[in-house]
């Protein structure tokens, strides 16, 4: 019988679990952001059985305010998802032929077993930076880039998902995981070691689907951070902004779209904006 352990990261791991979708029914899916979210709306909109296990209260608890997540519980829950939240995965068992997830709720001390024919794991990523360490390149949370992609030995560059860099725009050092940043940022590295060095100051965004609602974000969605609501219609289509200081850090454009440039521009003001943001976006096209 194949791996029915699966974690989520590749595009083999995709081919893999594409396949366990011809001969298994029901995936239990650990993990509620992200990836888990992407993965179980994915696996049950093709109509698996689906259980999600995160030991958050709501779907997106890194990323959506908690109305927005909790109202993600009951959606997916009326799509047929079994929602467990609140609870860690603390073992794994083989049962027959798939498998029991044993799962503890600190709130209540109660355990619960789950069955499943294959177990995907979406719980984020460890940066790979053996080979930085090695080499005694400066790493933290990644590998250190200054503005121009540089290591901390200059003739060596870093780029994508690994490197975490100065974001001007933000104000912060921040690493990011997506495909949009990936992209750009290896153009910059690569025009920058054949010559032609430039200020890395892309703000990248990223997207997901989740059944019939999608979503496109920018900047930094951080469910700690402050954030204002402009809903047209509540949880279905609207803009959600993160400030910290009265500065948006992040916008997301929930079934909005067209509206990343406008998005970014936003950002890139001084502010305070908070009495200035409802009706803010969307902008005409």
């Amino acid at each position: 019988m194949p791996r029915c352990r699966h974690l989520y990261r590749t595009l083999a791991d995709y081919q893999q679990l594409r396949a366990f979708t011809e001969t298994h029914r029901r995936f239990a899916v650990t993990g509620g952001g992200f990836i888990g979210s992407e993965i179980a709306a994915a696996l049950a909109m093709n109509g698996h059985d689906v259980v999600m296990v995160f030991p958050g209260e709501h779907i997106g608890g890194r990323l959506f305010p908690a109305d927005l997540g909790q109202f993600l519980n009951g959606f997916y829950r009326d799509k047929g998802v079994e929602v467990v939240p609140g609870e860690s995965v603390v073992a794994l068992e083989r049962s027959g032929a798939g498998y029991t997830i044993r799962s503890h709720n600190p709130a209540t001390s109660r355990e619960r077993q789950i069955v499943a024919d294959v177990i995907v794991a979406g719980i984020g990523i460890q940066p790979n930076i053996a080979l930085a360490l090695e080499a005694g390149l400066a790493t933290d949370d990644g590998i250190v880039v200054d503005e121009l992609l540089r290591t901390t030995a200059p003739d060596i560059y870093a780029a994508g998902d690994v490197a975490s860099f100065p974001n001007a725009v933000l104000n912060a050092r921040v690493r990011v995981e997506h495909e949009d940043n990936a992209n750009t940022m290896g153009r910059w590295a690569g025009r920058a070691m054949a010559g032609d060095p430039q200020p890395y100051d892309h703000v990248s965004f990223f997207y997901s689907d989740l059944f019939e609602l999608g979503y496109e974000a920018v900047g930094d969605l951080d469910s700690r951070l402050e954030t204002v609501a402009d809903w047209r219609e509540p949880f279905r289509e609207g803009v959600v902004y993160y400030l910290d200081h009265g500065r948006v850090r992040g916008v997301l454009l929930w079934n909005v779209w067209g509206q990343v440039d406008a998005a970014r521009q936003l950002l890139a003001e001084p502010g305070p904006l908070h009495a200035e943001l409802r009706g803010r976006l969307p902008k005409a096209l």
